[in-house]
């Protein structure tokens, strides 16, 4: 399997590279050359498999080059950290069926593909014997998925950027107080798209990337992309009754990854009829997928600050499927992107884009209303973006389809929201009790890349 990208300016390279390098050197994003398709008789031989085998037999088909031992054990260290035997276990509630993506030790979806990356790193850097830098940007959960990923391994420093002040408490606390060595936490006086364009800057200036042998975890990176396919197969099984029923996905969602790895699970012949997209005021997604409109708008604090952004980096993944796999329209829609702030759309490609997805955004009152009404009629708590993806999956109920509706975080994270649905405090798992009262370190820093970069100069490897 050989790795490409969306803008078609470097040469098909192997599984291996595709992880080191994370953002492509012509500035797109790495996807496989061919998505393998799944038949009905593979479907059949993978519906009973615990979840650490259906892993291994999905990512296998997009890893060649680590050996299959080694990939196995790679696999089942980084899902030993999870809470729950299923890894990600379904649980069926008042007509939804819901994915719960929150076992790993940071309590959010990201630990999924980020224990796997961080086992995959630390594999790759010891067989090289080089050294790496990852730079991260985080709207909240991926920088302490990443953080815990990678925390005390050797030859790996680790910089990751949160907008100070614009993540829940406990998710800015579960970052800065990891104190290992080679963890450093860099709080932006900006928004999320402020961190995420910067990291983009440091990716896309060669010279600097290559001196300090840069790494991503951002979901630019494919194998987070791929670890995360997973869960979609798994889900499948646990809710369809047939191996030809066709079920709706539910999908909250700011930077479109969790999303499109669903979209690849789809090409790769997993029968869902439609991805929903679910977004909170920051809509840019819903607008594009129900008035063709992607175009910029101001980031607006929300319930849900995972989502809280408005340039979605794995977008341009999707628009190479679009596009036709034509890496010239691609380059192009970017550049147009990047001077204007919109993209354009045809109708036959609006016509493509509605028969992939659906979309609804949710906004802060209908969050609250639905974590507090879901709390009275089932006694589960939701967390604020899975509530968004939960009133997203209850209002598309007519097309009497399945629907499973990721959960991608753990309620506690989330608790002054759930405490104003509520009026009441979720439990805490063990991992946050008295985390507010552990020493912290991080470096309150402008959204300025050059005191970004003189601070990574001064702590990198």
């Amino acid at each position: 399997m050989k790795y490409i990208s969306t803008r078609g300016g470097i040469e098909p390279i192997a599984f291996k590279d595709a992880v080191m390098m994370g953002l492509s050197t012509d500035g797109g994003l790495l996807l496989p050359e061919k998505i393998p398709f799944i038949n009905s008789r593979q479907l059949e031989e993978w519906q009973a498999l615990p979840y650490r085998d259906l892993a291994f037999r999905v990512i296998s088909l997009f890893c060649d080059d680590i050996p299959a031992a080694d990939l196995k054990n790679l696999i089942d260290r980084s899902y030993g950290s999870f809470d729950h035997p299923e890894i990600t276990p379904v649980v069926h509630k008042n007509g939804v069926n819901i994915v719960e993506l929150f076992h790993g030790p940071t309590l959010a979806f990201k630990d999924v593909a980020l224990q796997l990356l961080g086992n995959l790193f630390e594999y790759l850097l010891k067989e090289s014997g080089k050294k790496m830098n990852i730079v991260g940007a985080t709207s909240g959960d991926t920088g302490s998925a990443a953080i815990y990923g990678v925390r005390g391994k050797e030859n790996i420093a680790i910089f990751i950027l949160h907008p100070h002040g614009k993540t829940s408490p406990v998710q800015a606390l579960q970052m800065t107080t990891v104190l290992d060595d080679n963890v450093h936490n860099i709080a932006v006086k900006g928004t999320f798209d402020d961190c995420q364009n910067m990291v983009k800057a440091l990716f896309n200036d060669l010279d600097f990337k290559e001196k300090h042998a840069l790494g991503a975890v951002n979901s630019i990176n494919w194998a987070r992309v791929l670890a995360q396919v997973v869960y979609y197969f798994y889900a499948y099984f646990k809710v369809s009754e047939s191996l030809d029923q066709r079920v709706i996905f539910s999908v909250p969602t700011g930077n479109f990854g969790d999303i499109f790895a669903g979209y690849v699970a789809k090409r790769m012949g997993l029968p869902i009829s439609q991805l929903l997209l679910a977004t909170n005021e920051n809509n840019i997604l819903t607008r594009f997928v129900l008035h063709g409109d992607y175009s910029l708008g101001t980031v607006v604090p929300t319930l849900s600050p995972s989502m809280d952004i408005q340039v979605a980096s794995n977008f341009e993944r999707y628009l190479y499927f679009l596009y036709n796999e034509n890496p010239l329209r691609v380059r192009e829609a970017i550049e147009e992107f990047s001077k204007t702030g919109r993209m354009n759309f045809s109708t036959e490609e609006r016509s493509i884009v509605t028969s992939d997805f659906l979309s609804q955004s949710v906004d802060r009152q209908e969050t609250l209303d639905t974590i507090a009404a879901f709390y009275q009629e089932t006694g589960y708590l939701l967390d604020p973006h899975t509530a968004v993806g939960v009133k997203a999956a209850q209002d598309h109920r007519d097309r009497n389809l399945p629907l499973i509706c990721l959960a991608t975080a753990h309620p506690a994270k989330f608790e002054e929201a759930v405490i104003t649905a509520t009026g009441l405090p979720p439990e805490r798992p063990a991992s946050l009790a008295g985390i507010e009262k552990l020493p912290s370190r991080c470096e309150v820093l402008e959204a300025d890349l050059v005191q970004v970069k003189t601070f990574f100069e001064q702590l990198a490897l």
